[in-house]
């Protein structure tokens, strides 16, 4: 499967093209910075053996992908939280036209206010849910010390499951675009249920 792409992915450089990718996509949203995670994990594992089911040997190389990534979402939003509360007036009068930000700027103040910040850890699964909750953060004047911790458990959260989605596919499947293709279902499916309980009404 990665013969064509080896050169890359047993490089040193997929952690650099991972870690540009993750850190950029909470401005560019569409850009397939978990697609990448996983196939960079499912090539790991291909390489230390776990999609032939021999003990793998090259563990650190996983633990190392999951470290870029979680670092570089956390570098990510806070870049956005910091330009967000630079520019909070102008960010503040385009929330204040849209009924659904400004519901989600409530909520996720109350949030932040109570210590449960599950809901920037939810929100990093969903479509473009970790730019908007970065950027509101930031334009509320939110304390970085109630939204960084929330942002690097989030971070982290996303990392490993994507980075386990890769490792795990390979291993149950083999190293195959079946096994990716299973992996990347079971990330958006991630997403559509965290956009789904995002956008809950609070009261639910």
């Amino acid at each position: 499967m990665f013969e064509s792409v080896g050169a890359l992915f047993g490089s040193p450089w997929i952690y650099v093209l991972v870690g540009l990718s993750v850190l950029l996509d909470v401005f560019l949203p569409v850009l397939p910075s978990g697609v990448l995670v996983i196939t960079a994990a499912t090539a790991a594992a291909a390489g230390s053996g776990a999609a032939t089911g021999q003990v793998p040997h090259e563990v650190p190389d996983i633990l190392a992908l999951i470290l870029c990534a979680t670092t570089a979402s956390v570098l990510g939003d806070l870049v956005a939280y910091r330009l967000a509360w630079r520019g909070g007036e102008r960010l503040a009068r385009a929330i204040a036209r849209s009924r659904r930000l400004t519901s989600a700027q409530e909520r996720l103040g109350e949030a932040l206010a109570k210590g449960g910040g599950a809901l920037v850890v939810l929100a990093r699964f969903a479509p473009a849910g970790r730019s908007v909750v970065s950027l509101i953060a930031g334009a509320a004047h939110r304390r970085a010390r109630d939204f960084l911790p929330w942002s690097a458990l989030a971070g982290l959260s996303w990392a490993a499951y994507s980075v386990a989605l890769g490792y795990f596919g390979a291993h149950w499947l083999g190293a195959t675009w079946l096994a990716t293709g299973v992996s990347l279902l079971a990330l958006f499916g991630a997403g559509a249920g965290a956009a789904y309980l995002v956008r809950r009404p609070a009261s639910a």
